[in-house]
């Protein structure tokens, strides 16, 4: 039947499929999982590891279910926590962004990271970027703030998420398959929006303008429209096009780990930092803080990686073929 159409509209119904396809392969096992986990009361177990590492970032121990609900689920989830608990009332605007950081830099992860690993970058060296850029990015805006005497007025919430959910399976079931139609929908959009880039020759325009940063951070221009999807919109939608482009060998390795990296740290600059910011937390931290540390630590890691041979890359970085 896809005969009939033409052979640029069958190519886009393949290319949805194949990528929606496999992103469901990883989120939904992943969504059960996770729920498993949540109504065993594995986070609180997860928040009681995380409480000495509050302290040294500036932040009670309390706020340590906050990330660590943030990590295992989502940002969504993290907020409900944050808004839930008295701490959301007691901590200064310096201390929300520091949380607010580490939640931006570590989250989702077991779907995140899972999307990664398919497209070829190790779970270990995920996490531990992950997981590890949240703490010092948290440390570093910790000693600015407090050298600096910023931001030390008590936190007031932009808004306060509604915690009236319905917290029968079913309705898990329902909002579950809700987001899953959504990124369908935004996959979809995104395959349609990047052909007429590169039919109009916008893409070109794109790659002109960042090649130089690209250049100095040791990425491939082949990589310039994916990493701005990622970095724009999210990880799940830039990593899920990375994973098809893996699949059809179009990327190199290297192209995979630098681009991937960079989203790991990096990513839906948009939404993710307007929902932190509902929380009461400071533009400096959550945005500008978060862009130049990424930009920064990501080029380091890149420059170093190439200096390794390709045996030492493939076992500790990506995934053999």
């Amino acid at each position: 039947m896809l005969n009939k159409f033409p052979k640029w509209f069958t190519n886009l119904l393949n290319d949805i499929f194949n990528t929606t396809y496999n992103l469901f392969k990883i989120m939904i096992p992943i969504i059960i999982i996770v729920k498993i986990i949540e109504e065993l009361g594995g986070i609180q177990y997860i928040a009681l590891a995380l409480e000495p590492f509050m302290s040294f970032v500036g932040l009670p121990s309390s706020v340590g279910l906050v990330w660590a609900t943030t990590m295992i689920t989502n940002i969504y989830g993290g907020m409900v926590i944050f808004m839930s608990s008295s701490a959301s009332g007691s901590l200064s605007v310096a201390q929300v962004t520091i949380l607010g950081s580490m939640m931006l830099m570590a989250h989702a992860l077991p779907i995140e990271v899972r999307i990664a690993q398919k497209a070829g970058v190790r779970i270990l060296f995920t996490l531990l970027l992950r997981i590890g850029s949240a703490l010092l990015l948290g440390l570093l805006l910790h000693k600015l703030y407090s050298m600096s005497g910023s931001l030390t007025e008590l936190n007031q919430p932009v808004w306060e998420p509604s915690l009236a959910t319905d917290a029968t399976l079913a309705g898990w079931v329902i909002e579950q398959l809700k987001m899953l139609f959504q990124v369908l929908l935004i996959i979809s959009v995104l395959l349609v929006f990047l052909r007429l880039l590169k039919a109009t020759g916008i893409e070109k325009i794109f790659i002109f303008v960042l090649k130089p940063l690209l250049k100095i951070m040791g990425l491939s221009e082949r990589t310039t429209t994916i990493t701005i999807v990622g970095v724009t919109l999210g990880l799940t939608y830039g990593g899920g096009l990375l994973i098809n482009e893996a699949k059809k060998g179009d990327l190199s390795k290297m192209d995979i780990f630098g681009s991937l990296s960079l989203l790991a740290l990096c990513h839906s600059l948009i939404e993710d930092t307007l929902l932190i910011m509902l929380l009461g937390a400071d533009l400096s931290g959550i945005l500008y803080a978060r862009l130049i540390f990424s930009v920064i630590l990501i080029t380091l890691i890149i420059h170093f990686v190439r200096m390794l041979k390709d045996s030492v890359f493939e076992k500790v970085f990506v995934y053999q073929n």
